[in-house]
């Protein structure tokens, strides 16, 4: 049974002992995400945080408890996305990617139960009067001040949300788009929208902002795990994060229409932020962010969202990260779409074994690649398609190493590469888009990639020497080694 709430969810992380309610008061100005900086730092990702006293700005405790680093450990994020092990939702995207019609009726008839699977994952709108509409608030009822969003770090330029669903329509084919942005904080009703340029949020700000119409928008905190999540992952363009969350959850997400306009919001949010953004009306500055590079990233001017109506269930919790030095929660989350979305790699660049993104490297820093290598100059074929490949594009350094190697262990794929490379011979320099967030890159969102071919090298590839062996034991000795292993006295195995 999927989660189909934040309550639930909150529930599923208690039974497995894995949630800590900090029932002390806390202040949401730095000192909760203190607290949660250092739990997040913990072995493991340290547990999930409930505080039930949040202190607000103006000292006073807000009735609306805060959870934090709910997805910040291996065994959350699989319990969110429903399954005991992350790749196996890869599994179920190569089965369908492969996905054959059969000879014979038989052979027909066995796909059925495949088929309906698929036809379930569309959401759904539900009837009648939603649970995140309980509570209304319009015109001068509308205060943000009340919602205990943090600041996180000192040198932040106000308060954030950091873990909303920003939903978005495309103005020209009417399609639904999910985006997990960063939004400030900038008054009772109003806000800053931080997308950036390669967002499609963005996208279809700049084509409303061309045709001089206002853009609607809605800001969906909380509902079901499965749908949080979606927001953060990297889809094909055109495909809907909440078809795609049904897809996870193996349920409809149900929907609920805005109060305000003609987007739909998850029922089951916490609370719901409706607004607008005037494309007539001057940009604002934004930031500075702490953010997930672990550096600040610079104010700079984006649009306004006026805040139209906020709805909320009669007892929310309001859902937060926070981002910094790694690792953090957000490591988690991008590990979660990094083994789901490698049968998608694979369909491009089919000779990839596996691939990991370290901490330390904050995604798009750096990607670990494994590859089955059939002939000379692959790696590098590898590195460029890899730069083709959507956000894949935004990575400074790809390592590609031959398949026997565990990327997922960087200590071990450092140690292979390191002794397989060459400086001069197996670096290569490219030129292309940079994340915005990167600080050093010679222009904005515009600068240079390494790639690294740790791979043993052919003759045909210049290499004439003979390559050695690894240092392993053989079969035998490790066999009778294990048996006499736990007489030893030495350590448990």
């Amino acid at each position: 049974m999927s989660l189909d709430s934040l309550p639930a969810f909150v529930d599923a992380i208690a039974r497995l002992g894995e949630l800590v309610r900090i029932e002390q008061p806390v202040r949401t100005h730095l000192e909760l995400a203190e607290i949660a900086d250092r739990t997040m730092k913990l072995p493991g990702g340290g547990p999930a945080l409930l505080f039930t006293q949040p202190v607000l700005d103006d000292g006073t405790t807000s009735p609306i408890p805060v959870l934090i680093n709910a997805y910040g450990s291996r065994r959350r994020m699989e319990l969110a996305l429903g399954t005991d092990r992350l790749d196996a939702i890869g599994d179920r995207i190569a089965e369908m990617l492969e996905l054959k019609v059969p000879k014979g009726l038989m052979g027909k008839l066995s796909m059925l139960p495949k088929l309906a699977e698929m036809a379930k994952f569309p959401p759904r709108v539900r009837s009648g009067r939603p649970p995140c509409q309980e509570v209304v608030w319009r015109g001068d009822e509308i205060d943000l001040d009340r919602i205990p969003f943090l600041q996180t770090w000192p040198g932040d330029g106000g308060r954030y949300i950091t873990l909303p669903m920003v939903i978005t329509r495309d103005p020209g084919r009417g399609t639904r788009n999910v985006g997990m942005y960063r939004v400030q904080v900038q008054g009772k009703r109003e806000l800053a929208m931080h997308w950036q340029r390669h967002k499609t949020g963005a996208a279809h700000w700049r084509e409303l902002a061309e045709r001089g119409e206002t853009m609607p928008v809605a800001i969906a905190l909380g509902g079901d795990p499965a749908a949080i999540y979606s927001g953060s992952a990297p889809l094909p363009p055109g495909i809907d994060e909440f078809l795609f969350a049904g897809f996870l959850r193996r349920e409809p997400v149900e929907l609920a229409p805005a109060l305000t306009s003609d987007l739909e919001v998850p029922a089951e949010a916490e609370i719901v932020i409706e607004g607008h953004i005037d494309p007539a009306e001057a940009l604002v500055m934004e930031g500075p962010f702490g953010d997930h590079t672990g550096f600040y990233s610079l104010a700079d001017l984006y649009p306004r969202l006026h805040v139209d109506a906020v709805t909320m269930k009669r007892t929310p919790i309001y859902p937060a990260t926070l981002v910094g030095r790694p690792p953090m929660e957000d490591y988690w989350l991008g590990h979660a779409t990094e083994r789901i979305f490698l049968p998608l790699l694979k369909l491009t660049v089919p000779e990839i074994v596996d691939y990991h993104m370290p901490a330390a490297g904050i995604f798009h820093n750096l990607v670990f690649v494994s590859i089955d290598k059939q002939y000379p100059g692959q790696a590098y074929k590898v590195m460029h398609a890899l730069w083709g490949q959507g956000l894949m594009s935004l990575s400074k350094v790809l390592v590609v190493v031959d398949k026997d190697v565990n990327v997922q262990d960087p200590d071990e794929t450092w140690w292979v590469a390191l002794n397989n490379i060459d400086p001069k011979r197996d670096v290569e320099f490219a030129r292309g888009p940079v994340d915005v967030l990167d600080h050093a890159s010679q222009h904005f969102s515009f600068g240079s990639k390494m790639g690294i071919d740790a791979t043993r090298k052919w003759p045909e590839e210049g290499f004439t020497r003979e390559w050695p062996d690894k240092i392993v034991m053989d079969e035998a000795t490790k066999a009778r080694v294990d048996a006499l292993w736990p007489r030893l006295g030495i350590a448990p195995r």
